[in-house]
């Protein structure tokens, strides 16, 4: 990360070129709101019709400056902003934001625009956010670099929440959301087409940020694979959560989000997947995503998931219980004993958790006090939750309340405390300050809690983990290769496939398949014959020698009357696989994320309900267990209906392996089509039947 990156955020001197007298203009407003937040730093509009603007001396050009500005703001149209970067490449700016559209996003015209922007920057070791975004802010110094209305009524106070978003109106709408919501902003950056800047070096300069605890992230594609999970790296081994609005889960959304950015996208399963590798939070709407990004801003996080819900209805407490549950939170009852003692304070409560105490207790407030602190000092909860209603907001009821619930809490510092309550801004904000997470909506609050237990087992895994490297590094031939070639390159790697025989043409293929011992399969095996059952090529439960002569024969006639151009290697004679469970499994480039790993069920599971999941090269073995058992038919591996347990731990060993040839190969390996594999009973590992590798041709000459 180099230091011209922080030149945007943290600036000593700033350039608007466009500057407008007018502060409702887009030239106007970042003047405005620069000063009304006091920047510290020289501010230098340019506009050479002019001599003062919104009070400020004016400079005619870059060129004229008295200073060299750490960054400039260029607020003009876009047949005028090459010029701009132009100057301010010459005279030694270090970084530069471009409002304006009508770049890349618009077609080609735009897009030789854009990149001839880029090009001038880059020669000159200037950096540029945009074209086409909302610019910059950091509270923290006052300095707001953007054109955003949001900002029109009231600026943004500091705080923990950093926020990038490759949409400028969605970056404003969520920093006015979190405004809304009591909560700071420690930075915020809108990248717009992502000429240079991206959202991925963006999150990885936030997370260095020592105050930023959370990163609330928003795109609609990523750019750079390397520098995007490295960054989500440095964010989990720093222990500071990302919670991601990823857009594109439709083909619709796809193409309307490549249209609005010039973004590439990428397949939404493969991101999805990924972000939960690397431990970041997706965010099914914005509303959770502020949920969770207002539940992490403290950096506090639960040693477990065991909750405690203190209730004065039982309704309200049921319905928490199950929301709680349904976020993977323990609901565990309260020890026998501490259940006695709260009956023998208030006999008609319920106290097994839910914790109903009844609406007896709001009668008698430090009978309160000794009810909640038994349950939080006995019960061995990590969170508390509690049902308030809109008792806070009661002129009676709220201070009282508020104090018994405080004295309850007296030396539970470490416990996460989450309320549902409905109360004026100003009540909330107490009870924040107190240490509680207040949410309307229970079910809101068991998402929220459910996601910080979540956050914190992938930091815990990622304390104990080792790096994951590449694997070996193997000569590969040139053009396809046959079902035999491809599994003896992966055999190199450590995969273990079943004891086979080629068999040239000509050749006995009734002796090799005695020396094997019957039943045997038969397979044609040539490069250009990818799909042997499409072409009636494959023979299966072949059990004397003359019946695999005649198999033979008949899988030479038909792949010559249906491929007769095919190049032939021979038969391929392997053992009948025994009974298991089949998989799929698959090695794809993305083309954004780069190769990533495939695993499902097959027939029905892929074919119909398109289970199936995704991991990006390389990964380790406790990575895959976790692929594995994501996936809805896990329970087919752990046995039904009489079967034995799979072996899930072999499989998760193929599956690492696989990802480390991947890995190393990346440049080389276009796909990898292992299917079926068959998991057999536990301690007696997985048997791949077929192998088929597509290798990228371009690259063929290439370290090879």
């Amino acid at each position: 990360m180099t230091s011209d990156f922080s030149t945007l955020l943290a600036p000593r001197s700033v350039a608007l070129v466009g500057a407008s007298d007018d502060p409702t203009r887009i030239g106007g407003r970042p003047l405005r709101y620069l000063k009304e937040g006091g920047f510290k730093g020289a501010v230098l509009p340019v506009n050479p019709k002019r001599e003062t603007v919104q009070g400020l001396p004016a400079f005619a050009s870059i060129a004229a400056l008295p200073v060299v500005p750490d960054t400039a703001i260029l607020a003009v149209p876009a047949h005028l902003t090459r010029q701009a970067v132009e100057d301010c490449a010459q005279a030694g700016v270090k970084s530069a934001i471009v409002f304006s559209a009508g770049f890349a996003e618009t077609g080609a015209d735009g897009e030789r625009l854009q990149k001839d922007m880029v090009s001038i920057a880059r020669n000159s070791g200037m950096r540029l956010l945009g074209p086409n975004c909302l610019g910059v802010f950091n509270p923290s110094i006052g300095y707001f670099g953007t054109f955003s209305v949001v900002l029109d009524n009231q600026l943004i106070t500091p705080g923990p929440v950093g926020i990038v978003s490759q949409s400028g109106a969605y970056g404003a709408h969520v920093a006015h959301l979190a405004r809304k919501r009591g909560l700071g902003i420690s930075h915020w950056v809108t990248t717009g087409n992502e000429c240079d800047i991206d959202v991925a070096e963006t999150i990885d300069w936030m997370v260095q940020q020592p105050e930023t605890n959370v990163i609330m992230a928003y795109a609609e594609g990523v750019r750079d694979r390397d520098t995007f999970i490295a960054a989500l790296e440095r964010a989990r081994k720093a222990e500071k959560a990302i919670i991601f609005m990823k857009t594109g889960r439709s083909d619709v959304g796809a193409e309307a989000a490549a249209s609005h950015t010039a973004s590439l996208a990428g397949s939404d399963a493969v991101f999805d997947a990924v972000l939960r590798q690397y431990g970041v939070y997706r965010a099914a709407t914005t509303a959770e995503q502020l949920d969770v990004a207002y539940a992490c801003a403290s950096g506090i996080y639960p040693p477990s998931n065991r909750v405690g819900i203190f209730t004065m209805s039982g309704g309200f407490g049921i319905q928490l219980a199950d929301d709680a549950e349904a976020a993977g939170l323990d609901v565990a009852p309260m020890p026998e004993a501490a259940q006695g003692k709260l009956k023998e304070m208030l006999p008609y409560s319920s106290p097994r958790n839910p914790v109903d105490a009844t609406a007896q207790v709001v009668s008698d407030m430090d009978m309160l006090t000794r009810y909640v602190r038994a349950m939080i000092t006995e019960g061995g909860y990590d969170i508390f939750t509690a049902i308030l209603g809109t008792g806070p907001s009661s002129k009676n009821f709220a201070d009282p309340l508020r104090n018994a619930l405080m004295a309850a809490m007296d030396g539970q510092d470490g416990k996460i405390r989450g309320l549902t309550m409905s109360a004026p801004d100003t009540v909330v904000r107490q009870y924040e300050q107190d240490g509680f997470l207040v949410f309307e909506d229970g079910s809101a609050l068991a998402r929220a809690l459910g996601a910080l237990v979540w956050l914190k087992q992938s930091f815990e895994r990622n304390r104990n983990a080792a790096e994951v490297a590449q694997g070996q590094r193997f000569d590969m031939p040139k053009g396809p290769l046959s079902e035999a070639q491809a599994k003896a390159i992966l055999g190199q790697a450590g995969l273990a496939f079943p004891g086979e025989h080629l068999v040239p043409v000509g050749g006995d293929v009734g002796e090799a398949a005695s020396q094997l011992g019957f039943p045997v399969v038969l397979k044609i095996c040539s490069p250009d014959i990818a799909h042997k059952t499409e072409v009636g090529a494959v023979a299966v439960n072949v059990r004397d020698a003359d019946a695999a002569r005649q198999a033979a024969e008949t899988i030479l006639k038909s792949a010559s009357e249906h491929a007769p151009d095919a190049r032939i290697d021979g038969i391929l004679v392997a053992p009948m696989a025994p009974d298991g469970v089949e998989t799929i499994v698959g090695v794809m480039q993305d083309p954004v994320l780069g190769p990533v790993v495939m695993f499902g069920l097959g027939g029905i599971f892929v074919e119909v309900l398109k289970d199936v999941t995704f991991r990006a090269a390389p990964f380790d073995e406790a990575e895959a267990m976790r692929m594995i058992r994501e996936i809805r038919g896990f329970a087919m591996l752990e046995g039904v209906r009489g079967a034995p347990p799979s072996d899930v731990e072999a499989l998760a060993r193929f599956l690492s392996d696989l990802s480390r040839f991947a890995a190393a190969h990346a440049d080389r390996v276009e796909s990898i089509d292992l299917n079926p594999v068959r998991v057999l009973p536990r301690g007696q590992g997985v048997v791949p039947l077929d192998a088929l590798i597509v290798l990228n041709e371009e690259t063929a000459n290439d370290r090879d």
